[in-house]
């Protein structure tokens, strides 16, 4: 299968070229830094395009040489959730590009969102719930499912769209919380800052975050929202905990420190029926 992959060179987005590559797939990578792409160690294997898709994307839709999918990750101005970006500039400009990719022929787009798309909703959240986001970047991505399904009333396509809960792993954002307890690690400090880590949250590595990405796209008939997630809630501290007995560390973790966000609901975690029934043991075998 020839598979698109735009924002490759992210933290979810070079983990899904891997294992797409592993998986015998036909990889053209799709970011805006060619040289930052050069490092990467599937660089050489896959055809690679340095593209910005908000200023043009008309050579990645041409006649004759359009992807069977697109496994869209790109979206820039994260971690700030609240900045006006995702709405100003991310939400049109992905839109004009799914659109058009539709409209030339793509007939199959998987989509990343994101568990902000929820809001305030507390404790198991199931992939037929109503969304009320309450940040920009949820708002945003909330909005661009939302008009890529009236699309297909025009012009059927296959559309996923996998709402991304927590993922931890080689190339997560600096500022993000396992890898500042690594960064804190490894500069040898005493103590590590954190909120009081009560919170529940759904965490999977990324990993398994990318293979969900190669699985959904053997299963087209599985369709709409798509949660991945793990379903199994972790308290911030057990998390934290569990990660410094990995590195084997005894740094003090100082709870407290820094409140809660306040975009986010004390506790929650995904329900993921979908996966389930197409990534099991007996599913995966089918398909052999």
């Amino acid at each position: 299968m020839r598979v698109m992959v735009t924002g490759t060179t992210g933290f979810v987005g070079r983990h899904v070229v891997s294992e797409l590559l592993a998986c015998g797939h036909s990889v053209v990578g799709v970011a805006r830094d060619i040289k930052r792409a050069s490092e990467m160690p599937w660089f050489e294997d896959i055809d690679f395009i340095e593209c910005d898709l908000h200023e043009s994307f008309k050579s990645l839709l041409q006649e004759g040489s359009l992807p069977d999918v697109i496994i869209h990750l790109a979206w820039s101005g994260l971690p700030n959730y609240r900045d006006f970006i995702h709405v100003g500039k991310n939400l049109p400009g992905d839109l004009a590009f799914l659109e058009a990719a539709v409209n030339s022929g793509v007939p199959h787009l998987v989509v990343a969102g994101t568990c902000l798309e929820y809001g305030m909703q507390d404790g198991l959240l199931t992939e037929d719930m109503e969304t009320h986001p309450t940040t920009v970047y949820g708002f945003s991505k909330d909005t661009l499912r939302k008009s890529l399904q009236f699309l297909r009333n025009e012009r059927p396509y296959t559309l996923q769209w996998m709402r991304l809960f927590y993922m931890y792993g080689e190339g997560q954002n600096k500022n993000s919380l396992l890898a500042q307890l690594d960064s804190a690690i490894d500069e040898g400090l005493t103590e590590f800052n954190m909120s009081m880590g009560d919170q529940l949250r759904d965490y999977l590595p990324i990993e398994e975050v990318a293979k969900n990405f190669s699985i959904v796209i053997n299963h087209p008939n599985c369709q709409g929202v798509i949660n991945c997630c793990s379903g199994v809630p972790i308290s911030v501290f057990d998390l934290v905990q569990q990660h410094c007995r990995k590195r084997g560390s005894d740094i003090k973790l100082v709870r407290g420190y820094y409140p809660y966000p306040d975009y986010e609901p004390m506790t929650f975690w995904g329900e993921r029926s979908k996966l389930d029934a197409i990534a099991s043991p007996e599913a995966i075998a089918s398909e052999k």
